[in-house]
């Protein structure tokens, strides 16, 4: 449910929107902090990466919210430290819930999470004069989702309200988005328990980069497509099923490429799924604890040292993470413990680009949370004070 105006649903449970809206009520709206901030630096299409020191890190928000912010968050980061830095806010981008970044590193992309779904387009500049290149429809209702095609050439999202998922050219001198290639709906199967119909989560790439997955909470399923790389069209290839009301949310691969951890937000379970590059096939395994503890802690989503010993999930109703340690080339998850997050609700989590730092943003409690992470033992320590920014729903720090 992402209407507006209500709440709640024909059925009377809370959608999608009501539901963040709940957890909103009652939160602070924090700013982002500028004093003695240097003005971040991003990578342009001529791969400057600017100078040593602080980096870019973006923040993704709800601007029609209340506690959200005005559009996308900008801040920087100490690769060493961890210590983010505020530098203000870039305006016109709308509910900007989900970001994701061009392959060149030139432009930024970013959703509208809105009734009228749209994607937008930014070009990124080293000086900090970041440009709006425009938006385009998707074509659905509440995109929360977007990746970017490996060959740069393609933009993926995926419409949680209205349940499909879209493609965007992109263009190649630019950055700027054309008009939409595909929009494919997820009809079938029939919606889970206590879903009102299908819910897109998640679309990414596969790493051998030769098929699509779509992950949707509603139907239970995980959907195979072939990207027609010069049409920008999705064809079905195969479908992969949950049980129902598992409520899969995201996915994030091993670095083998033959193993994904599955992300169940409704029933609160993490799951093994095996991969075949050949075919696009995903196998799901035998659903295993998140070490939250019975009910549901809405786990959010799955991240994965470079090396593939370490595996980590957002637990949102939880407050933690939970660490895992990768057995048999990627076909086991074996649980550790679970680590406080440090701040309420951590919906996205994502490592440094050197991977020694592990960012949380935390909805609710308008802050983002660093972790310093060992690499050898996989374990995760505080670093510093956490970061006040208004809903923090999503953190992209930049090389």
């Amino acid at each position: 449910m992402n209407d507006r105006s209500s709440a709640r649903g024909p059925s009377g449970r809370l959608g999608r929107r009501g539901f963040l809206g709940a957890l909103a009520a009652g939160a602070s709206a924090a700013g982002l902090a500028t004093a003695g901030a240097a003005p971040a630096t991003a990578a342009g299409r001529d791969g400057h990466k600017g100078s040593d020191g602080p980096r870019p890190l973006f923040l993704g928000t709800y601007t029609s919210m209340p506690g959200g912010g005005s559009g996308i968050g900008l801040a920087a980061y100490d690769p060493a430290s961890g210590r983010i830095t505020g530098n203000g806010v870039l305006p016109g981008v709308a509910d900007p819930s989900f970001l994701a970044l061009s392959p060149d590193g030139g432009t930024l992309y970013a959703v509208d999470e809105s009734t009228d779904g749209a994607v937008t387009a930014v070009a990124l500049a080293a000086d900090g004069a970041h440009r709006v290149l425009g938006s385009r429809p998707t074509g659905g209702a509440g995109p929360c989702h977007l990746s970017v095609h490996p060959s740069g050439r393609w933009l993926l999202s995926a419409n949680y309200t209205s349940g499909s998922v879209a493609v965007h050219p992109v263009d190649p001198a630019t950055g700027a988005l054309g008009e939409r290639t595909d929009l494919v709906s997820h009809s079938a199967p029939p919606p889970g328990p206590g879903q009102d119909g299908p819910h897109a989560h998640q679309i990414v790439t596969t790493p051998d980069g030769g098929h699509v997955l779509a992950v949707d909470l509603g139907t239970d399923t995980v959907y195979t497509y072939r990207l027609d790389p010069s049409a920008g069209t999705l064809h079905p290839v195969s479908t992969a099923a949950l049980r129902p009301g598992a409520g899969p949310r995201h996915l994030t691969f091993h670095p083998g490429g033959r193993h994904a951890y599955l992300a169940n937000e409704v029933d609160n379970t993490a799951v093994v799924c095996a991969y075949d590059p050949a075919t696009g096939r995903l196998t799901p395994g035998t659903p295993q604890p998140t070490g939250t503890g019975a009910g549901t802690s809405y786990p959010a989503q799955f991240l994965v040292t470079p090396d593939g010993r370490f595996a980590y999930l957002a637990n949102r109703g939880h407050n933690s993470l939970t660490r895992y340690a990768i057995e048999e080339d990627g076909a086991r998850l074996r649980l550790l413990d679970t680590v406080p997050v440090g701040g309420d609700f951590p919906r996205h989590i994502t490592f440094s680009p050197d991977h020694r730092l592990l960012f949380a943003g935390n909805q609710r409690s308008n802050t983002v949370t660093v972790f310093a992470v060992d690499p050898d033992s996989g374990d995760l320590r505080p670093t510093g004070t956490p970061f006040e920014a208004p809903m923090p729903v999503c953190v992209l720090p930049l090389p």
